[in-house]
């Protein structure tokens, strides 16, 4: 297994984390998900360790908190081999300060989750949303607090905007606070709206990014295709509406193009979109998941082999979508506004014929 240094830290993680989502099955969401069980939850645990993965993701949401308990008990005595990722922000109970990056509700929530996890410390804490009402110093002071208290090692950021995490980065540096080090994000072969503003800026700023949902809220997993309908056992009966909107038309492309590069390596439609992402600029994990053994091992063989140019670039072609204004404005001034994902290394986003052009 590949490590990559996370952003701008000392730490390094493998390119694949085992996402926990599955564990516990408790809620109206989760349920769909699965509901893992800890003696499943550990057998596991145990193959994502035999194939050198040992980053683990969790949430303080993920099943009301089940979750973050299976986890910590399916790790037990392992806590020293491996990396713990959770989160916090979201609603967790009905009063008025159970939810935000508010100092009263983060500090709740960590030594809450450290409680569940079984743990002394926390590798990555990442806040799950951008809290808009409380002041960024409260927040980012509160994460310092808990970084040089040692309950948490590193800070992290999800789902926020560009300028979420502009300022963030900018009150940070300007109070010598612990900053930002990775950002998970949605990213999938059908949600490339991340590489029009946080790709750049996740370069720029050296921020690494966690992918979350990499098949697309499981639309990638090879089974949904143009004429036929949704396979009984998809989590998209239920739980589409929480998940990111997908024209069916722009779906059935891109699962043609990787149905095509599929045959060509001899590896699944799920491996050649993982295996997509890691190609990607500023990508330094994917968080992956599974609700049983065999997925699992599918899901972590992606990190073992390397499409080619060739093969990203029809990838590309099939994904590829105008984006809003102003990115479309500037793909068109690449000789001075250069964007991650460019010509050189994928034509098919800026045609060497338009830059020719000077369009």
């Amino acid at each position: 297994m590949e490590f990559r240094q996370l952003g701008h830290s000392g730490l390094k993680v493998p390119v694949l984390s085992f996402g926990t989502g599955t564990f516990g099955g408790k809620g109206e969401l989760f349920k769909d998900w699965g509901s893992t069980d800890v003696a499943e939850a550990t057998k596991l645990l145990d193959i994502c360790l035999e194939a050198g993965c040992n980053f683990f993701d969790t949430a303080d949401v993920y099943s009301q908190g089940v979750s973050e308990e299976i986890l910590g008990k399916a790790i037990g005595t392992k806590r020293d081999q491996v990396l713990i990722s959770t989160k916090a922000t979201f609603r967790t109970g009905p009063g008025h300060n159970d939810l935000g990056s508010s100092r009263h509700h983060l500090i709740k929530a960590c030594e809450a989750s450290l409680r569940r996890l079984n743990t002394d410390y926390i590798d990555v804490y990442h806040l799950h949303g951008f809290d808009a009402i409380t002041p960024i110093e409260e927040v980012l002071s509160t994460l310092d607090d808990l970084v040089r208290s040692g309950k948490i090692r590193y800070i992290a950021c999800s789902n926020f905007s560009g300028w979420h995490l502009m300022k963030s980065l900018d009150v940070s540096r300007r109070y010598g606070w612990a900053r930002y080090v990775a950002h998970q994000a949605y990213y999938s072969l059908i949600g490339r709206e991340f590489e029009w503003e946080l790709m750049p800026l996740a370069v720029d700023q050296n921020v690494g990014t966690m992918v979350w949902s990499p098949l697309g809220w499981g639309r990638l997993t090879g089974k949904i295709r143009r004429g036929q309908p949704l396979p009984k056992d998809s989590r998209l009966h239920n739980t589409a509406e929480y998940g990111p909107p997908v024209d069916d038309e722009y779906l059935y492309k891109v699962v043609d193009a990787l149905d095509e590069v599929a045959k060509e390596t001899g590896k699944s439609v799920p491996q050649i979109a993982l295996n997509w992402l890691l190609q990607r600029p500023s990508v330094a994990n994917v968080v992956i998941g599974a609700r049983n053994e065999e997925q699992l091992r599918a899901n972590l063989a992606a990190a073992s082999f390397n499409l080619t140019a060739e093969q990203v670039r029809k990838l590309d072609d099939a994904s590829d979508l105008t984006p809003i204004y102003p990115y479309w404005h500037q793909r068109q001034f690449v000789e001075r506004n250069p964007l991650p994902v460019r010509c050189p290394e994928a034509p098919s986003v800026f045609p060497r014929e338009k830059v020719a052009a000077g369009k």
